[in-house]
Protein backbone atom coordinates (compact mmCIF):
# COMPACT_ATOMS: atom_id res chain seq x y z
CA UNK A 1 0.00 0.00 0.00
CA UNK A 2 1.28 3.47 -0.30
CA UNK A 3 0.65 6.56 2.35
CA UNK A 4 -2.78 8.17 1.02
CA UNK A 5 -2.43 11.61 1.05
CA UNK A 6 0.20 14.48 0.14
CA UNK A 7 3.12 14.90 3.01
CA UNK A 8 3.19 17.26 5.21
CA UNK A 9 6.17 19.42 4.38
CA UNK A 10 9.10 18.59 6.06
CA UNK A 11 10.86 21.43 7.35
CA UNK A 12 14.29 22.25 9.43
CA UNK A 13 14.90 20.71 12.74
CA UNK A 14 13.96 17.37 13.66
CA UNK A 15 12.66 15.53 10.53
CA UNK A 16 12.05 12.16 12.26
CA UNK A 17 9.99 13.85 14.64
CA UNK A 18 7.97 15.18 12.17
CA UNK A 19 7.25 12.52 9.91
CA UNK A 20 6.04 10.33 13.28
CA UNK A 21 3.57 13.18 13.87
CA UNK A 22 2.42 12.65 10.37
CA UNK A 23 2.07 9.08 10.45
CA UNK A 24 0.65 9.14 13.82
CA UNK A 25 -1.77 11.06 12.17
CA UNK A 26 -2.74 8.99 9.98
CA UNK A 27 -2.86 6.34 11.90
CA UNK A 28 -5.01 7.76 14.51
CA UNK A 29 -7.38 9.21 11.96
CA UNK A 30 -8.22 5.61 10.34
CA UNK A 31 -6.17 6.58 7.20
CA UNK A 32 -3.87 3.70 8.21
CA UNK A 33 -6.04 1.16 9.81
CA UNK A 34 -5.31 -1.74 12.67
CA UNK A 35 -3.64 -4.50 10.44
CA UNK A 36 -2.61 -2.25 7.62
CA UNK A 37 1.18 -2.63 6.42
CA UNK A 38 3.44 0.55 6.32
CA UNK A 39 4.89 1.35 3.35
CA UNK A 40 8.86 -0.38 3.06
CA UNK A 41 11.70 1.78 4.28
CA UNK A 42 12.35 2.32 0.47
CA UNK A 43 8.86 3.92 -0.08
CA UNK A 44 8.64 6.02 2.68
CA UNK A 45 11.85 7.29 2.62
CA UNK A 46 11.57 8.51 -0.98
CA UNK A 47 8.21 9.43 -0.03
CA UNK A 48 9.43 11.98 2.46
CA UNK A 49 12.98 12.52 0.52
CA UNK A 50 14.85 11.37 3.39
CA UNK A 51 17.45 8.85 4.24
CA UNK A 52 16.52 4.93 5.50
CA UNK A 53 18.28 5.79 9.05
CA UNK A 54 15.85 8.46 9.32
CA UNK A 55 12.82 6.52 8.23
CA UNK A 56 13.75 3.89 10.46
CA UNK A 57 14.20 6.00 13.80
CA UNK A 58 10.97 6.61 12.88
CA UNK A 59 9.00 3.82 12.73
CA UNK A 60 11.29 2.67 16.17
CA UNK A 61 9.22 5.44 17.81
CA UNK A 62 6.01 4.51 16.53
CA UNK A 63 7.00 1.35 18.09
CA UNK A 64 7.75 2.36 21.32
CA UNK A 65 4.22 4.24 21.21
CA UNK A 66 2.41 0.72 20.84
CA UNK A 67 1.44 2.43 17.06
CA UNK A 68 3.09 -0.22 15.04
CA UNK A 69 4.92 -3.73 15.56
CA UNK A 70 7.96 -4.98 13.14
CA UNK A 71 8.88 -8.29 13.59
CA UNK A 72 11.74 -10.52 12.02
CA UNK A 73 12.78 -7.51 9.75
CA UNK A 74 8.92 -7.51 8.19
CA UNK A 75 7.49 -3.94 7.35
CA UNK A 76 6.11 -2.34 10.08
CA UNK A 77 2.41 -3.31 10.88
CA UNK A 78 -0.03 -1.15 12.44
CA UNK A 79 -1.29 -2.16 15.69
CA UNK A 80 -3.22 0.87 16.70
CA UNK A 81 -5.82 -0.66 19.31
CA UNK A 82 -7.33 1.19 21.89
CA UNK A 83 -6.87 -1.48 24.60
CA UNK A 84 -2.99 -1.60 24.29
CA UNK A 85 -2.56 2.28 23.92
CA UNK A 86 -4.89 2.76 26.90
CA UNK A 87 -2.71 0.32 28.77
CA UNK A 88 0.57 1.43 28.15
CA UNK A 89 -0.67 5.12 28.87
CA UNK A 90 -2.14 4.47 32.53
CA UNK A 91 1.27 2.28 32.84
CA UNK A 92 3.46 5.12 32.35
CA UNK A 93 1.48 7.51 34.33
CA UNK A 94 1.25 5.27 37.16
CA UNK A 95 5.17 4.37 37.27
CA UNK A 96 6.00 7.81 36.70
CA UNK A 97 3.38 9.61 38.94
CA UNK A 98 4.11 6.91 41.79
CA UNK A 99 0.51 6.50 41.77
CA UNK A 100 -0.27 4.03 44.80
CA UNK A 101 -2.12 0.87 44.09
CA UNK A 102 -5.02 1.67 46.33
CA UNK A 103 -5.52 4.63 44.91
CA UNK A 104 -5.07 2.92 41.31
CA UNK A 105 -8.03 0.46 42.70
CA UNK A 106 -10.11 3.14 44.10
CA UNK A 107 -10.16 4.59 40.73
CA UNK A 108 -11.51 1.33 39.42
CA UNK A 109 -13.83 1.04 42.09
CA UNK A 110 -15.64 4.38 41.01
CA UNK A 111 -15.08 3.28 36.94
CA UNK A 112 -17.14 -0.09 37.55
CA UNK A 113 -19.95 1.78 39.87
CA UNK A 114 -20.13 4.22 36.78
CA UNK A 115 -20.60 1.16 34.59
CA UNK A 116 -22.90 -0.17 36.47
CA UNK A 117 -24.87 2.86 36.50
CA UNK A 118 -24.65 3.04 32.78
CA UNK A 119 -25.58 -0.56 32.72
CA UNK A 120 -28.84 -0.32 34.83
CA UNK A 121 -29.97 2.57 32.51
CA UNK A 122 -29.19 1.16 28.80
CA UNK A 123 -28.36 -2.42 28.90
CA UNK A 124 -30.73 -5.23 27.35
CA UNK A 125 -32.67 -7.92 28.55
CA UNK A 126 -30.40 -10.19 26.75
CA UNK A 127 -27.05 -8.09 27.90
CA UNK A 128 -28.22 -8.43 31.23
CA UNK A 129 -28.66 -12.37 30.77
CA UNK A 130 -24.92 -12.42 29.43
CA UNK A 131 -23.50 -10.58 32.50
CA UNK A 132 -25.82 -12.91 34.74
CA UNK A 133 -24.31 -16.18 32.57
CA UNK A 134 -20.39 -14.36 33.41
CA UNK A 135 -21.05 -14.46 37.46
CA UNK A 136 -22.12 -17.69 37.26
CA UNK A 137 -19.20 -19.01 35.49
CA UNK A 138 -16.80 -17.95 37.94
CA UNK A 139 -17.29 -20.24 40.89
CA UNK A 140 -17.24 -23.06 37.97
CA UNK A 141 -13.74 -21.94 37.21
CA UNK A 142 -11.39 -24.14 38.56
CA UNK A 143 -7.67 -22.96 39.79
CA UNK A 144 -6.18 -19.52 39.97
CA UNK A 145 -5.50 -18.62 36.19
CA UNK A 146 -9.21 -19.66 35.05
CA UNK A 147 -10.82 -18.24 37.85
CA UNK A 148 -8.80 -14.79 36.86
CA UNK A 149 -9.86 -15.11 34.11
CA UNK A 150 -14.05 -15.58 34.48
CA UNK A 151 -13.65 -12.79 36.62
CA UNK A 152 -12.01 -10.52 33.94
CA UNK A 153 -14.49 -11.63 31.38
CA UNK A 154 -17.57 -10.78 34.19
CA UNK A 155 -15.97 -7.57 34.79
CA UNK A 156 -15.58 -7.26 31.14
CA UNK A 157 -19.54 -7.98 30.03
CA UNK A 158 -20.23 -5.20 33.02
CA UNK A 159 -17.83 -2.78 30.91
CA UNK A 160 -19.28 -3.20 27.72
CA UNK A 161 -23.10 -2.23 29.27
CA UNK A 162 -22.16 1.02 29.66
CA UNK A 163 -21.64 1.36 26.01
CA UNK A 164 -19.06 3.89 26.62
CA UNK A 165 -15.56 2.72 24.76
CA UNK A 166 -13.41 4.75 26.72
CA UNK A 167 -14.96 3.80 30.04
CA UNK A 168 -14.91 0.54 28.88
CA UNK A 169 -11.16 0.83 28.13
CA UNK A 170 -10.47 2.12 30.94
CA UNK A 171 -11.92 -0.63 33.42
CA UNK A 172 -10.22 -3.75 31.48
CA UNK A 173 -7.17 -2.62 32.34
CA UNK A 174 -7.35 -1.55 35.28
CA UNK A 175 -9.22 -4.82 36.59
CA UNK A 176 -6.31 -6.64 34.56
CA UNK A 177 -3.44 -4.81 37.07
CA UNK A 178 -5.94 -5.45 40.09
CA UNK A 179 -6.55 -9.44 38.99
CA UNK A 180 -2.94 -9.58 38.11
CA UNK A 181 -1.58 -8.47 41.35
CA UNK A 182 -4.20 -10.69 43.31
CA UNK A 183 -2.92 -13.68 41.14
CA UNK A 184 0.85 -12.43 42.23
CA UNK A 185 0.30 -12.04 45.67
CA UNK A 186 -1.77 -15.37 46.27
CA UNK A 187 1.53 -17.03 44.72
CA UNK A 188 -0.74 -19.33 42.75
CA UNK A 189 -2.33 -21.44 45.62
CA UNK A 190 -5.41 -22.11 45.31
CA UNK A 191 -6.62 -21.41 48.70
CA UNK A 192 -4.89 -17.28 48.98
CA UNK A 193 -6.51 -16.53 45.82
CA UNK A 194 -9.87 -18.11 47.20
CA UNK A 195 -9.72 -15.14 49.96
CA UNK A 196 -9.63 -12.50 47.63
CA UNK A 197 -12.53 -13.65 44.80
CA UNK A 198 -13.80 -17.12 46.07
CA UNK A 199 -15.89 -15.92 48.48
CA UNK A 200 -17.43 -13.18 46.67
CA UNK A 201 -19.52 -14.86 44.81
CA UNK A 202 -22.79 -13.47 46.02
CA UNK A 203 -21.90 -10.23 45.99
CA UNK A 204 -21.22 -10.62 41.94
CA UNK A 205 -24.49 -11.67 41.75
CA UNK A 206 -25.63 -8.77 43.55
CA UNK A 207 -24.52 -7.21 40.99
CA UNK A 208 -26.04 -8.64 38.42
CA UNK A 209 -29.30 -8.50 40.00
CA UNK A 210 -29.08 -4.42 40.51
CA UNK A 211 -28.33 -3.71 37.27
CA UNK A 212 -31.37 -5.49 36.30
CA UNK A 213 -33.58 -4.06 38.85
CA UNK A 214 -32.77 -1.19 36.07
CA UNK A 215 -31.78 1.01 39.52
CA UNK A 216 -28.61 3.27 38.73
CA UNK A 217 -27.69 4.45 41.96
CA UNK A 218 -28.47 0.98 43.73
CA UNK A 219 -26.44 -0.61 41.43
CA UNK A 220 -23.31 1.98 41.80
CA UNK A 221 -23.44 1.23 44.93
CA UNK A 222 -23.73 -2.43 45.12
CA UNK A 223 -20.63 -2.15 42.68
CA UNK A 224 -18.46 0.34 45.00
CA UNK A 225 -19.20 -1.91 48.33
CA UNK A 226 -17.89 -4.72 46.02
CA UNK A 227 -14.35 -3.45 45.26
CA UNK A 228 -14.07 -1.93 48.98
CA UNK A 229 -14.17 -5.47 49.68
CA UNK A 230 -11.62 -6.58 46.85
CA UNK A 231 -8.98 -4.31 47.62
CA UNK A 232 -8.97 -5.47 51.72
CA UNK A 233 -9.17 -8.99 50.78
CA UNK A 234 -5.56 -8.13 48.25
CA UNK A 235 -4.00 -6.28 50.72
CA UNK A 236 -4.32 -8.87 53.03
CA UNK A 237 -3.30 -12.22 51.21
CA UNK A 238 -0.04 -12.47 51.84
CA UNK A 239 1.43 -10.62 54.66
CA UNK A 240 5.49 -11.36 53.26
CA UNK A 241 6.67 -10.64 50.17
CA UNK A 242 9.53 -12.65 50.39
CA UNK A 243 11.85 -9.58 50.89
CA UNK A 244 10.68 -8.15 53.95
CA UNK A 245 8.04 -5.89 52.66
CA UNK A 246 4.72 -6.70 54.29
CA UNK A 247 2.28 -6.23 51.50
CA UNK A 248 -0.51 -5.82 53.76
CA UNK A 249 0.89 -2.02 53.45
CA UNK A 250 0.21 0.35 50.93
CA UNK A 251 3.63 0.69 50.12
CA UNK A 252 4.50 -2.94 49.69
CA UNK A 253 0.99 -3.25 47.48
CA UNK A 254 2.30 -0.42 45.49
CA UNK A 255 5.64 -2.12 45.30
CA UNK A 256 3.74 -5.23 43.98
CA UNK A 257 2.26 -3.73 41.62
CA UNK A 258 4.94 -1.66 40.33
CA UNK A 259 6.60 -5.03 39.55
CA UNK A 260 4.01 -6.35 37.47
CA UNK A 261 3.39 -3.38 35.37
CA UNK A 262 6.86 -3.95 34.86
CA UNK A 263 6.82 -7.21 33.72
CA UNK A 264 3.46 -7.06 31.61
CA UNK A 265 3.09 -3.72 30.09
CA UNK A 266 6.27 -2.84 27.73
CA UNK A 267 7.04 -0.16 25.69
CA UNK A 268 6.08 -2.32 22.54
CA UNK A 269 2.44 -1.65 23.39
CA UNK A 270 2.36 -5.16 24.31
CA UNK A 271 -0.39 -5.08 27.13
CA UNK A 272 -1.06 -8.39 29.27
CA UNK A 273 -3.37 -10.74 26.98
CA UNK A 274 -4.62 -12.12 30.49
CA UNK A 275 -5.08 -10.80 34.10
CA UNK A 276 -3.59 -13.94 35.63
CA UNK A 277 -0.32 -13.35 33.92
CA UNK A 278 2.47 -12.56 36.57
Amino acid sequence: MSVPHTPAKIFRGRVADQIVEDLRAQILGGSLPDGSRLPSERELAAYYDVSGPTVREAVRVLTAMGLVNTRNGSRATVTAQGDTLLAVSIASVVQVEKVGAREVFGLLGVLNAYAAELAAEHASDEEVARLREAAEAVPAAEGVERSAAALEHFFGTLSDLSHNPLLAGLCRFITSMQLGLAVKLSGGESGDWGKVAGALHTERMRIVAAIASRDPRHAASVVRDYHRQVVERIALTRKDDGNGTSTASDAGLTEALTAWLRSNVTLGGQAPNRAARS
